[in-house]
């Protein structure tokens, strides 16, 4: 069963991945308003009918209607995941309520000294988090960096309760994308260097990968001139572009809207090179897009901390090509290596059996896992 919300509640919806939920799989939308689009007025609205965040109506309109759900059809385990913290709170009902066994799905950190911005947001986060990690009965993260921080964050707490559980790619949508949309690759014009999702400003900022750009193409690197470099999807275009034009590299980057899941899956298998941007401050995160990366099998430059979760996923599956997303002359230095390593066809590859460990399929056996432990 999957409890979610009104359609109202989204600034935005998509039907593309309904089709993956099984025709016996019942899925219950209940009451829910976004506060900043509904109980505003003139763009403004109380700050306290936004906290935890956003949607905690959904919170007061899904707990009857999850009760009568529980009633009709006892469900073994609880589930609820992050990033909304609203889904944490009803979990926490639900299993005070019912005695239901809870799994509390964090994904990355919920709460870290700066985050959220908002202090009084940090308390309210901070206080479903406590009540998470001592009730529930188990609490999942993406990278094991996580698991640390809530290890040591919560001394007087098991370690054993403490899961890493990766995300993957689906080799499903993968074999239909390579089967439906995806002809023999075709050399373009220039090779393509392709970020494909969000460039977070302060977790992703690209202004030193800009300027090592700039620098190659005043060094005269022939490499660089046989390249085009894609931000697809980037989410912050305008303060993208007004970077790009002060480094005067519009002629070797591109923004681009977003795709349809499918043809981004295409993009992917198409492109010379895919380029992960990472800062230090996410070192216990691991980006989901670099599933997509390795199952794509193309070869990948990450531009982040060689000390951090995503490089040492990387550096194990022996991909080298990581250098500091803060460091403009080592950025230089691996894009000279990157571009030659691709333009001679001499790029490492990853073997299939590491690739074939990132799967969904294989992630989904370890929750799967998880749900028998704590349902006994």
């Amino acid at each position: 069963m999957i409890l979610s919300t009104h359609r109202r509640a989204y600034p935005a919806t998509s039907n593309n991945q309904l089709v993956d939920i099984p025709e016996n799989m019942e899925l219950k939308r209940v009451f829910a308003l976004d506060t900043a689009r509904h109980l505003s007025f003139r763009g403004k609205y109380l700050s306290l009918l936004a906290y935890p965040d956003r949607w905690v109506t959904w919170w007061i309109g899904s707990i009857v209607p999850a009760l009568r759900m529980i009633r009709r059809h006892r469900p073994n385990v609880i589930f609820s995941t992050y990033p909304i913290a609203t889904a944490h709170l009803i979990g926490l009902t639900l299993h005070r309520i019912t005695g239901i066994p809870w799994i509390a799905d964090f994904r990355d950190s919920m709460t870290e000294a700066h985050y959220p911005a908002d202090k009084y947001r940090r308390r309210v986060f901070r206080w479903i988090e406590g009540h998470a990690v001592s009730r529930a009965a188990a609490c999942v993260f993406t990278a094991p960096g996580a698991v640390t921080m809530y290890a040591d964050r919560y001394p007087h707490i098991d370690r054993s309760k403490f899961h890493c559980i990766l995300n993957g790619y689906d080799e499903d949508k993968f074999s239909a994308a390579e089967t439906l949309n995806s002809p023999p690759r075709i050399k373009a014009k220039k090779r393509v260097l392709l970020h494909s999702g969000i460039l977070y400003p302060s977790e992703r900022d690209p202004s030193d990968f800009f300027a090592a750009v700039r620098q190659l193409i005043d060094e005269n690197i022939v490499e660089i001139s046989d390249f085009e470099i894609r931000l697809r999807a980037s989410g912050h275009d305008d303060d993208l572009q007004r970077q790009i034009d002060e480094f005067e590299i519009a002629d070797h980057v591109r923004l681009l809207p977003a795709l349809g899941y499918s043809d981004a899956l295409t993009e992917m298998t198409q492109a010379d090179g895919l380029l992960i941007f990472q800062a230090s401050n996410c070192n216990h995160q691991i980006p989901a897009k670099l599933y997509e990366y390795l199952r794509a099998g193309r070869p990948i430059l990450a531009l982040t901390d060689p000390k951090g979760d995503t490089a040492k996923l990387l550096l194990d599956a022996g991909i080298s090509s990581v250098v500091r997303l803060d460091s403009q002359p080592e950025i230089v230095d691996a894009l000279k290596k990157f571009l030659h390593l691709i333009n001679s066809n001499t790029v490492p590859a990853v073997s299939d059996t590491i690739i074939a460990n990132y799967s969904r399929r294989n992630q989904t056996k370890e929750l799967a896992q998880l749900f028998d432990a704590v349902s006994k």
